[in-house]
């Protein structure tokens, strides 16, 4: 596996990235019953994805500090940010939630936001150096 010298804005992106998941992580995990209310959608649901945003968030920040890395690395967090995106989407296609207005433009924005950490993220992998052996 390469190993690289992050770039300055890979860095960046992974630890805007943990900063951003870890925040709402914790606001799905602890207020999901508030927020299903206002967002249509299950309860259940927001705290699982809150549940799973806690440690991918710590492991975005582990990333973003080390001096360097393994190349998979940086494409797995790339990858898991891209599975979101079509997860967020497929879910509001499938039928299987109901959300209200607040809940369609809370999943499309955040799916936006993801998608946009994804970007910065190859952009940034691509500006990263390798590692000597």
């Amino acid at each position: 596996m390469t190993t690289i010298h992050p770039s300055p804005l890979l860095r960046q992106a992974l630890l805007a990235d943990a900063t951003t998941s870890g925040a709402f992580g914790l606001l799905m995990l602890l207020a999901a019953g508030p927020l299903s209310h206002l967002l249509g959608l299950p309860e259940m649901l927001l705290r699982g994805a809150g549940a799973v945003l806690l440690p991918y968030a710590a492991l975005l920040a582990w990333l973003g500090l080390r001096e360097q890395m393994h190349k998979g690395f940086a494409w797995a967090m790339i990858l898991g940010n891209i599975l979101w995106v079509i997860d967020s989407l497929l879910l509001l296609v499938s039928g299987w939630v109901s959300p209200t207005t607040a809940g369609y433009a809370f999943v499309i924005m955040q799916a936006l936001v993801v998608l946009m950490y994804a970007e910065f993220q190859i952009i940034g992998l691509r500006r990263s150096s390798v590692a000597a052996a």
